[in-house]
């Protein structure tokens, strides 16, 4: 079983003995670095390109995720930039994420399309409590500081939000703001893979400070984490995380044809 790590907005690089993969899926084609560490092969895939060059809204998610399902990769790790809309969260605090509110429009979110019968997915642990619980306990050893747990709000971008829809997902119980973690996370879960991820708090959301959000503060406080997260999800990956201490492989569920 493979393990992947997919990055976003100024996800530190791994190494340059990473090899190079061009991955062909039914939803179209994917490039990968993949790099073999204790043993284990893990996959990096950057979610808006190579180059950065694919916006939120028009990410081929379902060609990503299918890739590293056709990769045997078994166990994900995943970083998103997020803006803050809970006062405790300030740009630059890591947060893991728990579970997300979808305010997505036009999104391909499944794989299953009704051709395979009548399909429903177990979406009460939507981030793997088991790597989720892997981040808290081995933080310390790459001097991680998780400032907590956190909601993540999914919009469609490539807008960012105004302080009316802002002051909306407070009041429904949302912390950060981000626009790629839907549907990545429940195409995780279509597939049986283990996935997780962890938000970096860029910048205020609209509305939440004085002032305008800043691309320059944004890369700031993308720079001061990403190696960090990116070496401890390796650490982590390098071993076996467990597929017994979680019920994601087994969260599709069939309801017949």
């Amino acid at each position: 079983m493979r393990r992947a790590i997919i990055g976003g907005t100024g996800v530190y690089g791994i190494s340059n003995s990473a090899v190079s993969r061009d991955v062909s899926t039914p939803f179209g084609e994917v490039s990968v670095d993949i790099l073999t560490l204790g043993g284990n092969e893990i996959v990096f895939l950057p979610r808006h390109g190579k180059k950065h060059g694919v916006p939120p809204h028009l990410i081929n998610y379902r060609a990503n995720m299918m890739a590293l399902k056709q990769l045997e990769v078994s166990y994900v790790y995943a970083t998103c930039a997020v803006g803050s809309c809970n006062t405790g969260y300030e740009p630059g605090d890591v947060v893991i994420l728990t579970d997300f509110l979808d305010f997505t429009k036009s999104r391909a979110h499944t794989f299953h399309d009704g051709s395979d019968g009548v399909k429903h997915t177990d979406m009460s642990d939507p981030y793997c409590g088991n790597l989720r619980g892997l981040l808290e306990q081995q933080a310390g050893s790459r001097n991680v500081a998780f400032k907590g747990n956190a909601v993540y709000v999914c919009t469609e971008g490539p807008r960012f939000e105004t302080a009316a829809e802002i002051k909306m997902y407070r009041s429904m119980g949302g912390d950060v703001v981000g626009m790629t973690n839907v549907p990545e996370v429940n195409l995780a879960k279509e597939l049986g893979m283990c996935y997780a991820a962890a938000g970096i708090v860029t910048n205020w959301c609209t509305g939440m400070a004085a002032g305008d959000i800043v691309m320059h503060d944004i890369l700031s406080s993308m720079d001061k984490s990403k190696e960090k997260l990116t070496k401890l999800f390796m650490d982590i990956l390098s071993t076996e995380p467990g597929r017994d201490n979680c019920s994601c492989k087994n969260a599709v569920m069939n309801l017949g044809n």
